[in-house]
C-alpha cells in the first residue's frame, strides 16, 4: 500500500513537472489535470509545492520586473510609488523588509510629498529593506482604504521574487496618519507581518481582535492630545493585556507613552525597529482570531472563505488540539479549513467541529489541486496547503 501510494505520487509530481514546462500562456487549468486530484505521500507533497512556488516565482520575475525599476504598484487607476533602501549583508535565508507609512492626510499633494521625503529619511534598520511607499491619495485615510491591502500585498510579492525579501521576516510601521494606517491594516492583514509599530496614530473604529499572533508596538508622545491619541493609545494598551491575560501565548505587545513628548517624538521610537525585528512571522499558528473589518479578505492564516462569504465586522475563531478543528462563528457561514502535516498528522483522520456537533470527521488528503488552490489565493510558500476541507457553522 505505502509502495502504491510513492510510486502514485511520484508519477504525479514527474506530471507536473512536465506541464510546467509547457509555456504558461498554453497551459490548460492545472485543477483539471488528473495529477492535480492524486493523493500525494508527506514528502512527494512537499516536492510538489517547491516546484509550483519556483515556476511561480520565475513568471513573476519576468512580469514584475519593469514595475520595480519604475518604482510603483498601480491598482486600477491609482498608483502608489515607493523608494527603499538596503542596508547590512544578506542572511541566507533572505532579507527583512520594513514597510513605513508616511504621515500626511487630507490636503494638497504637496503636503503628502514632504511626509513621504520625511519618512524615507526617518529610520534605518540595522539590516534589511527599508521601504517607504507614496499613499495613492490625498485623503485624511490615504492607509486605510480598501485598494491598500492588494497594493501592499502585490508589493510584497514583487520583493520576495526581486529582491529575496524573507517572507517570515516583513514589518509594518508607520507615524502620524501613518501610525492610523498601522492600527487599521495590521489586524486585517496580521498574517502578513512579523511584526508592526505604530507611531503617533489613531485607530478609529478598528479592532484589536485581529492581532492574535501578531506582535504590535505603541509609540506615542504623552503631551501628543490630538484626536486623544495618547489616551487611546493607554486605552489599547489595557484592551491588549486584558486579551493577553486571557490568551496566554497570543497578544505579544509592547507599549511605551514618551515622557513630555508631543506629536513628535524626537525619533525615540525608533527603538521600534530592534524591537520588530526580533520577531518571526509564525504563518501556521494553532489558534486563530479572524476578525474582519470594513475591507474584507477571503483568507487568514489556514482559513479560507469560498466567494460571497466575507462579511464587515464578522468574527471566526478556529483552534487546532491534536487533530481536532475548532470553529466558531455566525451560523450558516461556509469556512474552508486548509490543513498541512505542520498542523496535524494527515495520515490519520481529522476532526472538525463547533459547538459540540461534529463537521467533519475523516481523512484528508494532499493534492497538487489544493496547493495550486492555496497559492493562487494567497501567493506566499507559506500557506501553500495540500489539503482543504468545506464546512458549514451551525
Amino acid at each position: 500500500m505505502l509502495i502504491h501510494a510513492a510510486d502514485s505520487s511520484r508519477a504525479a509530481v514527474e506530471a507536473l513537472q512536465d506541464y510546467l514546462k509547457t509555456p504558461k500562456a498554453k497551459r490548460a487549468p492545472i485543477t483539471e489535470q488528473a495529477f492535480a486530484k492524486v493523493h500525494l505521500t508527506v514528502g512527494y507533497a512537499a516536492k510538489a509545492r517547491e516546484r509550483l512556488w519556483t515556476d511561480h516565482l520565475i513568471r513573476l520575475r519576468g512580469e514584475r520586473a519593469a514595475e520595480m525599476k519604475a518604482k510603483v504598484i498601480r491598482y486600477g487607476e491609482l498608483a502608489m510609488k515607493f523608494e527603499y533602501f538596503v542596508y547590512g549583508e544578506k542572511p541566507e535565508d533572505g532579507r527583512s523588509l520594513f514597510i513605513s507609512l508616511h504621515g500626511g492626510g487630507s490636503g494638497p499633494a504637496r503636503l503628502n510629498d514632504g511626509q513621504w521625503d520625511n519618512q524615507k529619511r526617518l529610520y534605518r534598520p540595522k539590516k534589511g529593506i527599508y521601504l517607504a511607499p507614496r499613499a495613492p491619495t490625498n485623503t485624511w485615510d490615504l492607509w486605510h482604504q480598501g485598494h491598500v491591502d492588494p497594493m501592499f500585498a502585490r508589493l510584497i510579492e514583487n520583493m520576495v521574487a526581486l529582491h529575496d525579501v524573507n517572507l517570515n521576516r516583513v514589518y509594518l510601521m508607520g507615524y502620524s496618519a501613518g501610525g492610523d494606517g498601522v492600527y487599521q491594516v495590521a489586524p486585517r492583514m496580521a498574517d502578513y507581518w512579523a511584526a508592526a509599530a505604530m507611531m503617533a496614530g489613531h485607530p478609529n473604529e478598528t479592532s484589536p481582535l485581529g492581532l492574535r499572533n501578531l506582535p504590535f508596538a505603541i509609540h506615542v508622545g504623552e503631551r501628543d492630545s490630538g484626536f486623544n491619541r495618547n489616551k487611546v493609545a493607554l486605552k489599547w494598551k489595557d484592551k491588549l493585556s486584558a486579551l493577553q491575560k486571557e490568551d496566554r501565548s497570543g497578544y505579544i505587545h509592547f507599549v511605551r507613552i514618551h515622557t513630555g513628548r508631543g506629536h513628535w517624538m524626537n525619533r525615540e521610537d525608533a527603538v521600534a525597529l530592534d524591537w520588530m525585528a526580533k520577531h518571526t512571522r509564525q504563518p501556521l499558528p494553532k489558534r486563530i482570531v479572524w476578525k474582519q473589518d470594513n475591507v474584507v479578505h477571503d483568507s487568514f492564516y489556514w482559513l479560507s472563505l469560498p466567494a460571497g462569504q466575507a462579511a464587515a465586522r464578522m468574527e471566526i475563531k478556529a483552534t487546532v488540539k491534536g487533530q481536532v478543528v475548532e470553529l466558531s462563528g455566525p451560523a450558516g457561514k461556509r469556512v474552508e479549513i486548509n490543513l498541512s502535516d505542520a498542523l496535524v498528522n494527515l495520515k490519520i483522520p481529522v476532526k472538525i467541529m463547533s459547538k459540540g456537533k461534529e463537521l467533519f470527521s475523516g481523512k484528508l488528503n494532499r493534492t497538487i489541486g489544493n496547493l495550486k488552490t492555496s497559492l493562487d489565493r494567497r501567493r506566499d510558500r507559506n500557506f501553500m496547503l495540500p489539503t482543504r476541507r468545506e464546512v458549514t457553522l451551525p
